[in-house]
């Protein structure tokens, strides 16, 4: 085909800047299929229904790889497609781009391969059948579905099931991290039931709790109770504290008790009301207890004074008639050891033990630092000096400085000014080591008994590479379970460098998606590029037409305390890109369910993706007249295939 002749100059305008923007077009577009070739191996293991989404996600790769900026800026002052939304149709976005130049340089266009993998209208909605075979499909209202985390309650509680799905929970998320095999079948059982009853499907995903990083147990803390009055501004008791005191060992409650306590019960038999009981508690304070009422489990005790208590405080009974031994105090709530850790301290982390806060320099022993064990202790083998290591979504974070396989020595680095505390039980991030640890641990094997048989979606945590994802499907296929749908969890700065591998490892079987699990990812890349990086997954996602989860955070404050913070309100916004957006459980959780379904309805008239739906404003208006309806454009010919329109893309 000869590229520029002529055909006429009618209407042409700026021919070498055209000419020059259709060699670098024709280069661009020779690249891409270059890439294909290439990966032609890679794109034959795909399953033939997603071999159009494989090669267009590769295409678009390609494209990627090259800085467009001075390219897009020339096509856009042209007044063409500046290919800034191809995600979905790479190909066909480049050829329509290339067959409007030609018209505009008055150059002969003829289209090129019908055979491309997907058009403007074909990729679209591949991604639309995909989110639809994964998740069900959308309800009328809203494009995007809602997924949402069920508490343990969800197990026994078929009301609170029941009160989701009637506000729009779409897909059900059991987290297997928590509760058991039998309260996983329970809740899924649940929504089944309540999903029958509203008359729509409801999916339910089973997330895998995958490689356990998290901090080690510390030592148990002294048992102490705090308490204290409440009063006004100028300091005068407004309320005292009520305590309960009961018979050592029982459990019974007592009306109007903030906490019960424990003490000898001849001795509680000696109480009435009115007496008073004396204490010392943990700072050497005087401390008097009132009598205000005796009921059958014990007493009821006020006080108006802060105090401190122990295992140690004895009470004594107040009474000029008698001689009073006391009782000690038992049954304290049992309290466990945080570590205290400041900018500069040091902190080990083992492979096990008990942790413990700083220990100085004593007879025979020399000075240790704060230290604490890793869940996962052969993860300590993969560290090197220089590494960071973050805890705890990423409150505290240091720099390696020594490393082993037993023991690894880090520099608190960034930490709250007066300083953090650190908790058993709290994650950790290695975002700049290489963790050669499988996704699929050997619960995970045994959970996924129970999974195949009762869940619709599998998650799966702490996925990195594409051998991961090879492996739970190879587990799915053995269990008689290989059309179960898939969620790849990219929480991890590895897995996110992993995903076209995932991506293409995922289409091997039926239907799959993408969770992008925005707290340790956060982490892992820097909040600084949490952004971009979130940015980069939904893109690569469109060009596979492959389905995404907005999780991680969603209306959070909202959930837990009934009121949403302005920044989540934006961030919930952003969430109607995805295919769906997840919520964590809460308090009012149905109170978040229905401002995300608002929210949701709403953007959806405004975008699309990444591009903006100009609806018709009614917020502004400045006198003019009702703006008449624009006229449909009369076509004189049959619409050309995707592969064939010649108008600017959209």
């Amino acid at each position: 085909m000869t590229r520029h002749a002529n055909v006429s100059r009618a209407g042409a305008w700026d021919d070498a800047a055209c000419l020059a923007l259709i060699d670098t077009l024709w280069a661009l577009r020779q690249s891409l299929l270059d890439q294909q070739a290439r990966l032609a191996p890679r794109l034959r293991a795909v399953d033939p229904a997603h071999q159009a989404s494989a090669i267009n996600l590769v295409h678009y790769l390609a494209l990627r790889r090259i800085d467009l900026r001075q390219l897009q800026d020339g096509l856009a002052r042209m007044g063409v497609s500046s290919l800034g939304r191809a995600e979905t149709h790479v190909l066909a976005n480049v050829d329509k781009v290339l067959g409007v130049l030609h018209r505009i340089a008055g150059q002969r266009w003829t289209a090129l391969s019908p055979d491309e993998p997907t058009g403007f209208h074909r990729g679209p909605a591949l991604l639309a059948r995909n989110a639809d075979a994964l998740f069900g499909p959308p309800p009328a209202q809203r494009g995007v579905r809602i997924m949402v985390t069920l508490p343990s309650a969800a197990a026994t509680d078929e009301g609170l099931v029941a009160s989701l799905v009637d506000t729009g929970m779409d897909i059900a998320r059991i987290n297997c991290a928590h509760d058991g095999a039998d309260d996983w079948v329970a809740m899924a059982d649940n929504v089944r039931r309540a999903a029958v009853h509203a008359g729509r499907p409801v999916q339910v995903l089973m997330d895998l709790a995958g490689p356990k990083l998290r901090t080690g147990p510390l030592h148990s803390a002294p048992a102490v109770i705090k308490f204290k009055p409440k009063r006004d501004a100028l300091g005068r008791v407004t309320m005292p504290v009520c305590l309960g005191l009961r018979a050592a060992g029982s459990s019974a409650s007592i009306a109007g008790a903030g906490v019960c306590l424990g003490v000898d019960a001849r001795w509680l038999q000696t109480l009435g009301v009115g007496d008073r009981i004396d204490l010392i508690d943990a700072r050497a304070a005087k401390r008097r207890l009132k009598v205000i009422d005796r009921q059958d489990a014990g007493v009821l005790v006020e006080c108006d004074r802060t105090a401190y208590l122990t295992a140690d405080t004895v009470l004594h009974l107040h009474r000029h008639d008698q001689d009073d031994a006391g009782t000690p105090l038992s049954d304290l709530p049992s309290t466990t050891d945080e570590l205290q850790l400041q900018r500069g301290d040091r902190l080990r982390l083992v492979s096990h033990g008990l942790g413990h806060n700083a220990l100085p320099a004593a007879k025979g022993r020399r000075a240790q630092p704060a230290t604490i064990a890793c869940t996962l202790p052969q993860a300590l083998a993969h560290v090197r000096k220089g590494e960071r290591i973050w805890f705890d979504d990423g409150r505290i974070g240091g720099v390696v400085q020594r490393a082993s396989a037993a023991r690894v020595d880090i520099e608190i680095t960034d930490a709250r000014d007066g300083g953090e505390h650190l908790a058993a039980d709290k994650g950790i991030n290695f975002p700049d080591t290489r963790l050669a640890l499988p996704a699929l641990t050997a619960r995970d094997l045994d959970d996924l008994e129970v999974v195949a048989h009762h869940a619709d979606i599998v998650g799966m945590s702490f996925a990195q590479a594409g051998t991961d994802v090879q492996a739970l499907r190879q587990r799915l296929v053995d269990l008689g379970a290989a059309h179960l749908g898939l969620v790849l969890k990219i929480e991890t700065r590895r897995g996110f460098e992993h995903l076209p591998e995932m991506l293409l490892a995922a289409m091997a079987g039926p239907v799959a998606g993408v969770m992008i699990a925005r707290g340790d990812l956060a982490v892992e890349c820097g909040y600084e590029r949490m952004a971009e990086v979130q940015e980069e997954i939904l893109w690569a996602c469109e060009a596979a037409h492959m389905p995404v989860v907005w999780a991680t955070q969603v209306l959070e404050t909202l959930a837990k305390t009934g009121l949403p913070s302005r920044a989540e309100i934006t961030d919930a916004a952003m969430g109607g890109r995805a295919e769906c957006v997840m919520l964590n459980k809460g308090p009012h959780i149905l109170d978040a369910m229905r401002t995300l379904n608002n929210i949701l309805q709403r953007m959806q008239a405004h975008q699309a993706k990444k591009r903006p739906l100009l609806r018709a404003l009614k917020s502004w208006d400045l006198g003019a007249e009702p703006a008449a309806p624009i006229p449909a454009r009369r076509h004189h010919r049959a619409a050309a295939p995707d592969s064939e329109a010649l108008s600017p893309a959209q």
